[in-house]
């Protein structure tokens, strides 16, 4: 059997093991998680912008908006899947280098809608979008991220298996839809290196690539069985030709997605190991923002390509800025959606400290990546005190997980200023319940 033929063959009987409660529980975090992401960026461009550009898709389909408009499938999994990435606080499984929920649950929630599925469907297909998807990006690994954004690549297969399982597609059904969206995986680093809203339309279009693969697959659609592990496959074509059997050994047996990053701060998640460390700085040395003298980071390489950006002018640059989040931070006392504002872009304080915040790789962090994300910080304040920190993984990281409490405290946060007060708890309760629901909500 080809990788993608023993991928399919789970995805199409996952077997008991994926409905266990603590299999289950996790499914729903990341539920939970998802629309926190999901309802702030459903009001922010560019998934207000796409609204406009597929007017002819909206108000008719049996799919839903983040809002409640209707839509059709391929259509609100594209729009949601953009704004479920689009303020930077959606999930990460580390070791894939990948942010499985956004375009995973995009494209659940579609085909949801579209079968009139009920909650414990969903949420079947949810974890089965997460186990292939994060095993094919663990499997493609940093070679692959060196150029390739590993959500609108990978994501493409999350999206294809969640909906490969709510349409009952058979083993080979399956395995067309996953050959099919191998062939449409795509999104580049380049895209988000300046300002631009490329970055949440990968996760957007891998959303509704994977679902139309699984529509393509359930009429009949045939793919190539060895599209991954071929020698012209995409292990090949977008990676260093990667032993798929590690990560094939483990499926069914471990669930990834019950060791996901839930994101503390809402910027990108390479910055978030140096934010707790300079907090944890300022916290032990008693510091405000104008005692520090100078301020050393060293973390991953990785980190620094894509977050290094010194001087960012707009709230998409800013996001993938290591010295303006970690100044923000200190200044404001966390990195929030407002962090982002236009003014605080431009606070005088944040903009100066910014000034004495230095980049550097860090070898021992740079070995460890992806498997762990770290950072050591090195903070002088102005009457000479030195102290150093070694943040070995984010808060939010398997390792330093966000509670349930935390979670839900972070949806309310997300979700109120959307909603309002009484739909927010009313959703919130809805999800921690979507197992005991008929119809998806």
């Amino acid at each position: 059997m080809t990788a993608l033929e023993v991928f399919a063959a789970y995805g199409a009987q996952p077997g008991d093991q994926a409905l266990q409660a603590d299999v289950l529980h996790h499914a729903k975090r990341a539920v939970v998680d998802w629309y926190a992401a999901l309802l702030p960026g459903a009001v922010e461009a560019p998934a207000t912008l796409l609204e406009q550009a597929y007017l002819e898709d909206l108000d008719r389909g049996q799919a839903r908006l983040a809002l409640g408009r209707s839509a059709t499938a391929r259509t609100a999994a594209l729009i949601n899947g953009t704004a479920a990435h689009t303020v930077e606080v959606d999930d990460i499984f580390k070791d894939a280098i990948y942010h499985p929920g956004a375009p995973t649950i995009a494209a659940a929630l579609a085909a949801a809608h579209e079968t009139s599925a009920s909650g414990l469907q969903f949420l079947k297909a949810v974890i089965v979008g997460y186990e292939i998807s994060t095993r094919i990006g663990t499997a493609l690994g940093r070679a692959h991220y060196k150029f390739w954004h590993n959500t609108g690549t990978v994501g493409t297969f999350g999206a294809a298996a969640a909906a490969a399982s709510l349409y009952g597609l058979s083993a080979t059904q399956f395995t067309h839809a996953l050959a099919t969206s191998a062939t449409f995986a795509a999104g580049l680093q380049q895209a988000f290196r300046m300002d631009s809203m490329s970055k949440p339309l990968h996760s957007g279009r891998a959303a509704e690539a994977g679902l139309a693969a699984a529509q393509m697959a359930r009429a009949g659609v045939t793919g190539s069985l060895d599209v991954l592990d071929g020698e012209a496959g995409l292990g090949h074509a977008m990676s260093n030709g990667p032993d798929w059997a590690p990560v094939l050994a483990t499926l069914g047996h471990t669930f990834n997605i019950t060791r996901m990053t839930f994101k503390n701060h809402a910027c990108c998640g390479h910055t978030f190991a140096a934010i707790d460390a300079a907090q944890e700085l300022q916290s032990r040395l008693q510091a405000t923002a104008q005692d520090v003298e100078r301020i050393d980071v060293g973390t991953y390489g990785p980190a620094l390509e894509v977050a290094g950006n010194a001087q960012p002018q707009t709230a998409a640059e800013a996001r993938f800025s290591l010295p303006f989040v970690i100044a923000s931070a200190l200044v404001h006392g966390s990195v929030r959606l407002a962090a982002f504002s236009a003014e605080r872009l431009q606070d005088p304080q944040v903009r100066a400290l910014m000034q004495r915040i230095h980049l550097n790789v860090d070898a021992e962090a740079d070995g460890k990546f992806p498997g762990q994300r770290s950072a050591l910080v090195h903070m002088k304040l102005r009457d000479g005190t030195v102290e150093s920190y070694l943040q070995p993984h984010r808060k939010g990281d398997p390792d330093l997980p966000l509670t349930d409490n935390d979670l839900d405290s972070k949806f309310m946060e997300l979700v109120q200023p959307v909603l309002g007060d009484k739909p927010s708890g009313e959703l919130r309760q809805q999800l921690w319940q979507l197992e005991t629901l008929p119809r998806m909500p």
